[in-house]
């Protein structure tokens, strides 16, 4: 394929949304979300389930009309210009869309011809996706008959087919052993050096979003912080200190009588941020005493970041509220 149009930089960014919000009958999923996505980044929308990811994954990819606020993606609005988005962007679901009675080439046919794609221009786009993916020896094998994550990558192939300037991906990483989950970062940051396609995904894995170049944090349908995830991390200040304890509020009562230390309890445990804290663990462990069960020291984490800005756990449900 030839280099294309979306890495010229006088075109319009590939994601602007200002302002959105959008309900469910009387659920607010979404609470005045505003965010830029530059060309050639990878950034990716963590939170807990039930957080707004999906909605918004479900807007930006067209499926989804705004109800207020403005979405723009390359320019085009969409509220108004869904077919316009839906021709430069490529689109990889959480649950798989495969036909699994197909072969993987006759998957990609299908998909291209949805997109116009015809003749050799369609028969070679398939074969030059099948191999960067390296799918080329699988072209001919039924779908079911692939592990999970060659599907996940016969998934990717497909939304490269008609070459597009956005991919959006939801979970990336849903039921990928920890190989098939590098193999699929290895092949989206190829992506984006290689070929300047933008990448926005949602995740409630933290360790991937410490891959993304910028992080949007959801919960609640807001958006609570955003940024890099190293400046989000020292953000947060100093090393954190969590204490299991059975009696929090006495914990967190104690050490600002006797140590004048300030201290928030989450989900009954008792968190303390503080500059060199390893210096006040053996301190704060002889204050609290028995009341302890166990206290831990590390330095600040993106779950840190969340409670920081929530005052909740980073909790994962078995399944999305907002589906």
């Amino acid at each position: 394929m030839s280099q294309p149009a979306h890495v010229d930089a006088h075109q319009s960014s590939p994601i602007s949304v200002t302002g959105l919000s959008h309900d469910y009958d009387d659920r607010r999923a979404l609470d005045e979300i505003s965010l830029d996505v530059s060309t050639g980044e990878v950034y990716g929308l963590l939170g807990p389930n039930g957080g707004g990811k999906t909605t918004l994954f479900k807007i930006l990819s067209t499926h989804l009309k705004p109800q207020t606020g403005c979405v723009r993606v390359f320019g085009h609005d969409a509220a108004r210009e869904a077919p316009a988005i839906r021709a430069r962007i490529g689109v990889v679901f959480q649950r798989p869309s495969l036909d699994p009675k197909l072969s993987v080439f006759e998957n990609l046919v299908h998909h291209g011809l949805f997109y116009g794609l015809t003749g050799s221009r369609l028969k070679d786009g398939a074969a030059e996706v099948a191999d960067r993916l390296d799918l080329r020896d699988r072209l001919t094998d039924r779908v079911e008959t692939l592990s999970g994550g060659l599907q996940r990558r016969v998934e990717l192939a497909k939304a490269l087919l008609p070459d597009p300037g956005l991919l959006i991906f939801d979970e990336p990483s849903t039921g990928l052993d920890p190989g098939a989950r590098k193999r699929l970062w290895d092949d989206l940051q190829a992506l984006r050096e290689e070929r300047g396609v933008t990448v926005v995904l949602t995740t409630h894995f933290l360790e991937e979003a410490e891959r993304c170049d910028r992080i949007g944090i959801l919960a609640g349908g807001r958006m609570i912080a955003e940024g890099a995830p190293g400046d989000l991390k020292r953000s947060v200040g100093g090393d954190v200190m969590v204490i299991q304890t059975r009696f929090p509020e006495d914990v967190s009562e104690k050490l600002k009588k006797e140590m004048q230390l300030s201290s928030e309890i989450v989900d009954g445990q008792v968190r303390i941020t503080a500059e060199r804290g390893g210096e006040l663990v053996s301190d704060v462990y002889r204050c609290v005493g028995d009341l302890a069960e166990s206290l831990t020291l590390g330095h600040p984490t993106l779950e840190d970041v969340f409670v920081a800005h929530s005052g909740q756990r980073f909790e994962i449900g078995d399944e999305d509220a907002e589906n």
